[in-house]
């Protein structure tokens, strides 16, 4: 080979491997991503009751406590519900698995992309003296990424809004989101005669409707995955004709896909 082509070699060869990576970085659903996260400056070890999730206190005590706020993880609510592994990146106070945690408000502080519950902020460390310089810190560097959500012997559960007014205006939020994909549509269907109607996210889990649909309900649930997958859930209980605000209905089904 003459001399002269082997600098144009290298160089095609080092372009091949740079996009090579850049493929690999574009579908990699389980590498983790370097951000920055804080804590709830306030005293409550869990998270907020009154998240932009819409969970009310639900939402503190969701997953025992291990919650959080996001910035751009939020997606207009979207993002609600979410879980996400987060660990951060000292070696002198962190673990190698660091804490779950599910989305629950919207929030960002410092350029962060997670605002966690204090509790999930302090479980990231090594022992509780660990914990204790972790939070006198405030912000700190972090590495996340999507994981499942898994809530054993829970079903996906709905929670009619107080403001519900039966039988002219229907709100709820979804309780117990589960595995990893994103519900990102949500259908009412009369049971007699399949009619649906496509509901309004009106704000982060919760889902409004005017003049919903008459008799017993059938919940259509689209779960939407990151490689363009999606799939319509259809819950084995209905929601009843007689639905009344501030009621949990639980849908008998588990999606943990």
């Amino acid at each position: 080979m003459a001399p002269s082509f082997r600098p144009l070699l290298l160089l095609l060869a080092s372009l091949l491997i740079m996009q090579t990576m850049a493929a690999e970085a574009e579908t990699c659903t389980d590498c983790f991503i370097h951000s920055r996260a804080a804590h709830y400056p306030n005293s409550d070890e869990q998270g907020t009751d009154s998240g932009a999730c819409g969970f009310g206190s639900f939402g503190a005590t969701l997953n025992g406590g291990d919650v959080s706020a996001a910035s751009d993880l939020y997606r207009g609510g979207i993002g609600c519900g979410a879980c996400y592994q987060v660990r951060c990146t000292s070696s002198n106070y962190c673990t190698d698995k660091g804490v779950t945690i599910v989305i629950t408000d919207q929030g960002s502080s410092h350029d962060t992309d997670f605002i966690l519950s204090k509790q999930a902020f302090g479980r990231m460390a090594q022992n509780s003296d660990a914990a204790a310089s972790l939070l006198a810190l405030g912000v700190i560097d972090i590495e996340y990424r999507r994981v499942s959500c898994s809530y054993p012997n829970k079903n996906i559960t709905i929670k009619i809004d107080e403001n519900s007014n039966h039988p002219h205006y229907l709100a709820f939020v979804i309780w117990y989101q589960q595995g990893k994909r994103d519900i990102t549509a949500v259908q009412l269907c009369e049971t007699q005669n399949f009619v649906c109607k496509l509901l309004d996210r009106s704000y982060g889990a919760v889902w409004t409707t005017t003049s919903p649909p008459s008799g017993p309900l059938t919940l259509r649930m689209l779960f939407s995955g990151e490689d363009g997958d999606e799939t319509w859930v259809v819950p084995v209980n209905n929601i009843p004709q007689d639905w009344k605000a501030g009621e949990t209905y639980d849908t008998g089904v588990q999606v943990n896909g």
